[in-house]
């Protein structure tokens, strides 16, 4: 029998950094470019209400999990708020959203180390990224921690020195031309709008894919050392530190580099250095890109791992993925994941250039659903748990109901423009052939297995 269980070895210091870093992948450093060129300067708008949708639904989320943290989080949630079919859909559907997310996250690997190894093929990298990563996962929750820790500093400190010479760079003249740059460029490019409208909301699904991740952090409230503190610091942190480092990133970059130009460098980031003459800098750029993009996938495997345990444990998934190392490690259920990300390094081998592109609106998809039934699963909560549990709650949404209703708006424009994209017909169709293999295997394996007890 087995006797060792999860620990709780996250600290507040590894969460925050978590929640931060989660919320900066390659979405921020790479995919803002594309998001650039069809909104221009009015993508600080659209990261803005990004930001305040993504906080909305982490801050219900949050509710749930100081109440009841456990590992496996809202798909757990959702099997006992919502019933064993939405449980088990969720669990599975957001499996494997973070299985892509591990995939997309390397495919970013192989494309930015083919700057520097452009004879090496691109899935090598992407391959030997999922199986570094997954080898962090299976020595202790400890160690990822400490990784996802470092990690995210390299790419916080790298935004506040970014920042910090844009600053110069707009006040005092900071560049290899020596004018201050101001912040005319916000609008002297055809204006703050400069696709209309429309290229705005086509932007808005880009937008939000850059902040899905952040509720990976109820996946580690199972392993969270003081949840009722280090959730909550979590997501109150979160707030700010979006406002600085995508619109306050976003506003520094558009402000010295016109928005038109941006594309040319591949990077926004890249394009700012360039526009103070430290075009050397690129190298740099290359390497946080890569350890953005490693951060990202170590994240996804640690949550898919999570995500199959609980699945385990509530009899949805095979009872041998609940097992756990001595050091609280479920390394079967990680074992999976890696697995399945490694065959889904393919597409690199086959499409490496539409690659990225794909599997970041898949994602998107997925993504939004599982937020719809965060703030569905949320509302159910509040009603099972009735006032007196509501009394007691250690956490409280914020804005509640106000907050869910404005979130699950926004949700289903961009969710509407998404479909809309010519883009994403591919992506959709793989994902529908997938859900519907989901759906039926509940009825066909798991409801038939419970008709036997």
């Amino acid at each position: 029998m087995q006797t060792h269980s999860l620990r709780r070895d996250l600290s507040s210091r590894q969460m925050r950094l978590m929640a931060l870093g989660s919320a900066i992948g390659v979405g921020l450093f790479l995919g803002s470019a594309t998001v650039i060129k069809l909104a221009g300067p009015s993508i600080l708008l659209g990261y803005l209400i990004g930001g305040v949708v993504a906080y909305f639904v982490l801050s219900a989320l949050g509710e749930m999990a100081v109440y009841k943290p456990v590992a496996g989080s809202f798909a757990a949630y959702a099997h006992e708020y919502l019933g064993p079919f939405m449980g088990y859909v969720v669990g599975w559907g957001y499996w494997i959203y973070w299985g892509v997310i591990a995939v997309i996250e390397v495919t970013a690997v192989g494309i930015y180390m083919g700057l520097w190894f452009p004879d090496t093929p691109q899935w090598i990298w992407a391959l030997a990224a999922i199986l570094a990563m997954g080898s962090i996962n299976f020595i202790s929750v400890k160690l990822f921690g400490e990784f996802e820790y470092w990690f995210a500093l390299i790419k916080v400190a790298t935004i506040i020195g970014m920042i910090a010479i844009g600053l110069m760079a707009i006040f005092f003249g900071y560049s290899h031309q020596g004018i201050p740059a101001g912040i005319h460029h916000l609008w002297d490019h055809g204006g703050f709008f400069p696709n209309g409208f429309s290229g705005f909301l086509l932007a808005m699904p880009l937008m939000l894919f850059a902040y899905l991740g952040v509720e990976m952090i109820g996946l580690s409230a199972g392993e969270a050392s003081n949840p009722n503190k280090t959730i909550p610091d979590a997501i109150h942190s979160l707030s700010w530190r979006i406002l600085i480092f995508y619109v306050g990133a976003l506003f520094i970059i558009l402000s010295v580099a016109p928005w038109d130009r941006v594309d040319q460098f591949g990077s926004p980031f890249v394009a700012l250095f360039d526009q103070v003459g430290m075009r050397q800098a690129a190298g740099f750029m290359n390497f946080v890109v890569i350890t953005a993009a490693l951060s990202s996938c170590n994240a996804g495997i640690f949550s898919g791992g999570r995500l199959l345990y609980n699945l385990s444990i509530q009899s949805q998934a095979p009872k041998s993925l609940a097992r756990l190392s001595s050091h609280g490690v479920p390394y079967l259920a990680i074992l999976s994941i890696v697995v399945f990300a490694s065959v889904g390094v393919c597409i690199n081998y086959f499409i490496p250039k539409q690659a990225f592109d794909y599997l970041a609106y898949a994602i998107t998809l997925i993504g939004l659903l599982i937020w719809f039934v965060i703030l569905y699963t949320h509302v159910q909560f509040r009603k099972k748990i009735g006032n007196e549990g509501l009394r007691n709650l250690a956490y409280r949404s914020k804005l509640w109901p106000y907050s869910s209703w404005i979130a699950a708006t926004m949700l289903s424009v961009v969710m509407v423009m998404l479909v809309l994209t010519k883009e994403a017909i591919y992506p959709l169709v793989i994902l529908a052939i997938l859900f519907i293999i989901c759906i039926s295997s509940y009825f066909f394996i798991y409801q038939k297995n419970e008709q036997l007890k």
